[in-house]
């Protein structure tokens, strides 16, 4: 069973409907002691740190997310739901995150103007360390991205992926025990999105 946490914002339905696709149970929920006795579980989002954050405080589900992760049951981050997992993001001036994940969420800067941000659309995806949830998918493959800001790690042992746009090469994906978190939205990303989630619904966190 997975179990999508619902923080009353993000691309819920398409998540489950991805993964309902490949064959997965799924419930969706945001009952802080069904979070705590899931199985596997999934934060999706899109929207804004900041939001994300005070939703999750005013549901009394950041103990319950922080709690799941240091017992080690399979967590899979998307979007904002990578980037709350960071200290820190720049959004809305400044938000404090769950701090799970040693580093900071950072605002495109160019002077491109032919560069868009945010950034829409299909881009690679250098994988930089064996994991997982790459298991069976080709280095540089594309995914689709929808974002303003995106993940600074501090702790280079935890990128698994990279992903350069705006003059700035930064962490696409991440990981770090049981736990891994990608910017890029695969439940949007085809036939390699859905190859992705199906190697997270088969992993057992090793």
């Amino acid at each position: 069973m997975i179990t999508i946490i619902d923080y009353k914002a993000g691309n819920l339905t398409s998540v489950k409907l991805a993964f309902e696709s490949i064959g997965q149970k799924v419930k969706i929920t945001d009952n802080a002691k069904e979070i705590l006795q899931a199985e596997k579980i999934v934060f999706p989002g899109v929207g804004a740190a900041k939001a994300a954050m005070d939703n999750l405080k005013s549901l009394n589900l950041i103990e319950p997310i922080r709690k799941v992760i240091a017992d080690g049951v399979p967590f899979l981050g998307i979007c904002i739901g990578m980037q709350v997992l960071f200290e820190k993001s720049e959004e809305d001036g400044r938000t404090e995150c769950l701090g799970i994940l040693p580093g900071s969420v950072k605002k495109f800067k160019t002077s491109d103007k032919m560069c868009k941000i945010p950034q829409i659309g299909w881009n690679t995806v250098k994988i930089t360390k064996q994991h997982p949830i790459f298991d069976g998918i080709e280095d540089e493959s594309e995914f689709y991205f929808v974002h303003s800001f995106y993940p600074a790690c501090s702790d280079k042992n935890n990128i698994i992926g990279q992903t350069e746009y705006a003059g700035s090469v930064f962490a696409s994906a991440a990981g770090h025990k049981f736990l891994a978190a990608v910017q890029f939205h695969p439940e949007r990303s085809g036939r390699i999105g859905l190859k992705l989630l199906e190697n997270f619904s088969n992993w057992d966190g090793d």
